[in-house]
């Protein structure tokens, strides 16, 4: 008999968006057991509880109204609401809900005793540190908190995918029951080469070139330390440019962000916006002199393990978060002042860092691939 499970939480498969949606796509894309049916909530502007087939996988749609940051609450709990009614309908047998991410919190407690009713487990991943998040509002990360905490008491396992998160959860709510499932990245190179017309356009139009520049991917948010970043990044001596891969476009932060650094200034620094082609990011991400990864709030952050997988030379924020994941296969640097910018001195001299590049990707091939979280995720959900 199959193992139904429902996931909920994420945007939905096919993926289009960022970290929970590649997850579902990579979880089912790479599923390895026949034992196991995916069910997958879809939100949708358009159409209400509307059934198709990807991949072998019932996504069902979910027409959440549009309450500003409060939909993402409304959407769980109409996909919890109608999942649970699936169940019901078809007489399954030991459902397993999983749930990605905390918004729900408040109001978890009602959902979980009915999917215990019906005989189900419930399972969540709180994905990293929300509630520490400069875009919330202070009464939105306290909200946010006390989620992580409710779900925490109604869970009857949270999976982390980051130990420093899963050892913050046992400290911060020591009646949790966790385990860690990392998460997972592509270790193939890109198949493009310097020769390829989209590769030359892109330099091109950004007047860099290979093994020229520093490289920066990642969401445009202050808790990614793009302002100590620049800053360090203005003040050091290096010719190379700085590429920042970010949907900067339209936003207020961009502007504060300039009026704060002057990096429009610094001819070096270079917004380069967003880039969906992932053959070309690949690309773009191997060839960089050296990644710089500022990101401090997550758990296991994709970026950084793309980053691990494409580039030789890694400069990161020694945030505990981010030490799990790389260990020693990268240069730390701290928020303090010269930090970055005597690391960018040390380093730009130098030419060759395949010695950290071999260790990285030996790091992501033992502990990172698709294939092993995959296994491992199956293992628990038929367990």
């Amino acid at each position: 008999m199959k193992k139904s499970v429902y996931i909920i939480g994420s945007k939905g498969i096919p993926a289009k968006y960022g970290g929970f949606e590649t997850f579902v796509e990579k979880l089912v894309e790479n599923r390895i057991s026949p034992q196991i049916q995916y069910h997958v909530a879809c939100l949708s502007d358009d159409e209400a509880y509307h059934h198709f087939d990807y991949k072998g996988v019932d996504c069902f749609t979910i027409k959440a109204p549009k309450l500003g940051p409060a939909r993402v609450i409304a959407y769980d709990m109409m996909a919890i609401n109608y999942a649970l009614k699936l169940v019901k309908n078809q007489k399954i047998d030991q459902p397993i809900f999983y749930i990605l991410g905390n918004s729900i919190g408040a109001f978890i407690a009602p959902f979980a005793r009915k999917i215990h009713h019906a005989g189900g487990i419930f399972y969540i991943n709180p994905d990293g540190l929300e509630w520490k998040r400069a875009k919330w509002s202070k009464p939105v990360q306290k909200y946010l908190k006390y989620s992580e905490k409710v779900m925490t008491k109604h869970a009857d396992l949270v999976i982390s995918d980051n130990q420093g998160i899963e050892s913050y959860i046992q400290k911060a709510y020591p009646w949790a029951k966790t385990t860690f499932i990392a998460y997972g990245t592509d270790l193939r190179l890109s198949s493009l080469t310097a020769q390829d017309e989209k590769v030359r356009h892109f330099f091109d139009t950004w007047a860099s070139k290979e093994k020229d520049y520093y490289l920066i991917v990642g969401r445009f948010v202050p808790e990614n330390n793009y302002e100590i970043i620049i800053h360090e990044f203005m003040k050091s001596q290096t010719q190379r440019d700085l590429l920042i891969v970010c949907n900067h476009q339209g936003s207020a932060y961009f502007e504060e962000l300039r009026q704060k650094t002057n990096f429009d200034r610094d001819e070096r620094i270079k917004f380069v916006g967003t880039v969906y082609d992932q053959d070309l990011l690949k690309y773009i991400r191997n060839q960089a002199f050296a990644y710089i990864h500022g990101h401090e709030v997550g758990g296991t952050n994709p970026g950084l393990l793309e980053a691990l997988a494409q580039t030789d030379l890694n400069l990161v924020l020694g945030v505990d978060f981010n030490q799990q994941v790389a260990k020693e296969t990268v240069l730390y640097w701290d928020k303090k002042e010269d930090s970055l910018v005597d690391l960018l001195h040390q380093v730009d001299k130098q030419s060759d860092f395949s010695d950290l590049g071999q260790a990285a990707k030996e790091n992501m091939k033992e502990h990172y691939t698709w294939e092993k979280i995959v296994g491992e995720y199956e293992e628990l959900f038929l367990s």
